[in-house]
C-alpha cells in the first residue's frame, strides 16, 4: 500500500537476487526494421525480445518462412538475446478487422485462418529455440452465446495445443480485457474444458492485473505461479485497458517484481507498449532502467505484512476503454 493511502508502510527486505530477465516486445517498436529492433535491444542491454509476428517482423504469411526463420535464430545467437513468440498483430490476417478472424468467429473456416497462425507461430519458435508461444482468445462474436464461444475456443485450441506438445513449446493463453478469457478464473475454466493438457499455460499481463482482477496484481502473480509461461509488464488504471509507460499508471512495481522473483519464474519478462512505436527507441531505454531500480528497491517482506487490499473489479462487460477490447 502506498503512503497516499494513509497506511502504514510495512517491513521491507533486502531486494531477491534472482535476475530478472527483461524483454521488449517488437510490436512497441514496429517503425523499425526487425534486424534495428534487435540490435537496439542488445545493445541496451535486454534480455530477450517479444516476437510478434506481423508483416514488418518475420511475417508469417510470407514466402519462404522456415528459412527466414532459421536466419533469425541466427541473429538473436549472434546478439545473446533469447526470445517469446508473440501472435498479437492487429491485422496480420485480415486487413480490415483488428485481431480478425479469432478463435471465435462464427464461421470455421475463419476460425481455422486463425488456428493455422497459431500452428505456423509454434512452429516458428520451436525453430527459434522460444520459450513460449503467446494467444488470446477473441472477443465473443455479436450473437454468440457463452457456451458456444466456451466451445468454440476450446475445439480451436486443440489442434494448437498437439501442435504445441509434438514441438515441445508451451502455447501461453493471456487473459485480455474485454475477450472472452478475461481474467485468470477464465484461464482456468479453459484449463477444465481442455483437461489440463501440460502444453497449456498462461501469459500473465502485469497491466490486466491491474486494470481488472480482483486480487492485486503482486497477488495475481503469486496465484498464477504454477501455470506461469510467459509475463507481459507495462503501468496502468484501474478500470481502463490502456498500456502505459512506466511511472504513467498506478502500479506499485517493487512488490510485484519480489513476486515474480519469489516464484522462481526464469523466462522473459517482457514490456509491453504497442501504441509508443513513434518513440519506440526511447521507451524502450525508459523501460529497462525503470524495470532494473523497482527490482532493486526493497519490498515487502511477504503478502502477510500487508494490510488487506480492498481492490474491487469492475462491472462485467466493461473492463475495458476501447470498444475493441484491447490497445494491444
Amino acid at each position: 500500500m502506498s503512503a497516499q493511502h494513509g497506511t502504514v508502510p510495512p517491513k521491507t527486505r533486502a531486494p531477491l537476487t534472482t535476475p530478472f530477465r527483461f524483454g521488449y516486445g517488437t510490436n512497441g517498436l514496429a517503425d523499425l526494421r526487425l534486424d534495428d529492433a534487435l540490435a537496439l535491444l542488445a545493445d541496451l542491454g535486454y534480455a530477450g525480445v517479444g516476437l510478434t509476428l506481423d508483416h514488418m517482423h518475420l511475417d508469417p504469411m510470407a514466402p519462404d518462412l522456415p528459412a527466414r526463420t532459421h536466419r533469425l535464430a541466427g541473429r538473436l545467437t549472434e546478439l545473446g538475446l533469447d526470445v517469446t513468440v508473440e501472435t498479437g498483430a492487429r491485422y496480420v490476417l485480415d486487413p480490415r478487422r483488428k485481431h480478425g478472424p479469432s478463435l471465435l468467429d462464427p464461421d470455421p473456416d475463419d476460425r481455422a485462418r486463425r488456428v493455422d497462425l497459431l500452428i505456423r507461430a509454434v512452429k516458428v519458435a520451436a525453430d527459434l529455440g522460444a520459450h513460449a508461444v503467446h494467444c488470446f482468445s477473441g472477443i465473443t462474436p455479436p450473437g454468440t452465446d457463452t457456451d458456444t464461444a466456451w466451445k468454440r475456443l476450446s475445439e480451436a485450441l486443440t489442434p494448437v495445443l498437439e501442435a504445441a506438445t509434438a514441438a515441445g513449446v508451451p502455447l501461453a493463453v493471456e487473459p485480455e480485457p474485454g475477450h472472452l478469457l478475461a481474467t485468470l478464473a477464465d484461464f482456468h475454466r479453459l484449463r477444465g474444458h481442455l483437461g489440463d493438457p501440460e502444453a497449456l499455460g498462461l501469459t500473465l499481463d502485469i497491466g490486466h492485473c491491474q486494470c481488472l482482477e480482483p486480487l492485486p496484481p503482486a497477488d495475481c502473480v503469486r496465484a498464477a505461479a504454477p501455470w506461469l509461461r510467459h509475463v507481459q509488464i507495462e503501468d496502468m488504471r484501474r478500470g481502463i485497458h490502456e498500456h502505459l509507460p512506466f511511472g504513467n499508471g498506478e502500479i506499485d512495481f517493487p512488490p510485484v517484481l519480489a513476486a515474480l522473483a519469489e516464484t522462481g519464474y526464469q523466462a522473459l519478462t517482457v514490456v509491453e507498449l504497442p501504441r509508443h512505436s513513434h518513440a519506440g527507441p526511447h521507451f524502450a531505454e525508459h523501460s529497462l532502467r525503470f524495470l532494473r531500480e523497482a527490482a532493486a528497491a526493497p519490498a515487502p517482506a511477504t503478502a502477510a505484512d500487508l494490510p488487506a487490499a480492498t481492490h474491487p473489479a469492475p462491472p462485467p462487460g466493461d473492463p475495458s476503454a476501447t470498444p475493441e477490447g484491447s490497445t494491444s
